[in-house]
Parts: C-alpha cells; sequence; structure tokens
C-alpha cells in the first residue's frame, strides 16, 4: 500500500476521532463528578441527547430569526437543558430515593423521545433539515507539518480537552469542595 494513502488514511482517522471524541469527553466528566457524589447516572445520554437538540433548535431558529451569537445562545440553551434534566434524575434519585439504575434509564427513556418529538414538533418532517454553520475551525494550526490536520478543530473540541478535563481533575483533586464530595 502506497505510504501517502496510508498517511492520509491514519490522519484523517485521528482527527475524525478528536472530533466525534469531544461529547464523550463531556459526558464522561459529568459522569465522574456525578459518581463521586454518590449518584449513577445512566441517564447522561439522554440528557446529552435532548441538550444537543435544544441547543441546536434555539440555535437553527434564532439563525433564522438574525440574532448574530445564535451559537452561543444555542450552547447556553443546551447547558440549561442538561441541567434541568439532570435536576430530574437528582430529584428522582435523591430526594425520591427512586433506584438509580431505574430512574437513569427512564430518564434516558424521557429525554431521547422528548427530544425526537420536539424536533418533529419544530422542524417537522420535511426532507430538507436545517443546519447551522458550525463554530470556526481553528485554521492557524492547520499549517502545522504532518500533525497540522489533527489540530485543525473546532474550538469546542480543544476546550474539552484542554480546559474541561484538567478543570475538573483540579476541582476533584485539589479543592475542599472535591475532595469534600
Amino acid at each position: 500500500m502506497d505510504v501517502a494513502i496510508l498517511s492520509a488514511f491514519l490522519i484523517s482517522l485521528i482527527a475524525a476521532t478528536l472530533r466525534v471524541a469531544t461529547p464523550l469527553v463531556l459526558g464522561t466528566v459529568g459522569e465522574i463528578i456525578n459518581e463521586r457524589s454518590g449518584v449513577l447516572n445512566l441517564g447522561i445520554e439522554g440528557i446529552m441527547f435532548l441538550s444537543a437538540f435544544v441547543g441546536f433548535a434555539v440555535a437553527a431558529q434564532l439563525d433564522a430569526a438574525g440574532v448574530g451569537a445564535y451559537l452561543w445562545l444555542g450552547l447556553a440553551a443546551a447547558i440549561v437543558a442538561g441541567m434541568l434534566a439532570g435536576l430530574l434524575m437528582g430529584f428522582f434519585a435523591v430526594t425520591l430515593g427512586v433506584n438509580q439504575h431505574v430512574a437513569g434509564l427512564g430518564i434516558t427513556l424521557l429525554c431521547t423521545s422528548l427530544a425526537l418529538f420536539s424536533f418533529r414538533l419544530v422542524f417537522g418532517s420535511s426532507d430538507v433539515l436545517p443546519s447551522v454553520d458550525p463554530f470556526p475551525q481553528l485554521a492557524f494550526l492547520g499549517g502545522v507539518p504532518l500533525i497540522g490536520p489533527i489540530l485543525e478543530q473546532y474550538l469546542l473540541t480543544y476546550l474539552s480537552f484542554l480546559v474541561v478535563v484538567p478543570l475538573a481533575w483540579w476541582l476533584l483533586y485539589r479543592t475542599r469542595y472535591g475532595l469534600n464530595l
């Protein structure tokens, strides 16, 4: 096999892996904090699904209305939706004392179904779905020889790997709050 084809394939594979791993890293950090507090949140997948829908729906509607910071407002709406769904999970598991496995699976089913139903309600079932422009890529890193295409990622990819993970580690293992959690 040609070395150029193999290297292009590997570079594309690593770059795609970083892009796809970003939501997994964010969900994992959230679940680690949940676990440290004593709550098993099996509903994290549904919560992320609902948050992704809310963020997309808000960004698409604001983009259509001509609002400038629609991506950041969509991100804020996704965070609020995730917080509310997590609050519901905490209410079931901690306040009501429901089995955490049952509550987590129920939250997953509820949030996933609510997102799918709301998507059909908001956007209909047309063949042409709305789209929004993504956050800008950090293109200046794309010029680095050999690993440039790997480093040419979206801003949220860098935030998740370079800010959220070290910040969560510091919060959990170096602060009084994290050690008492």
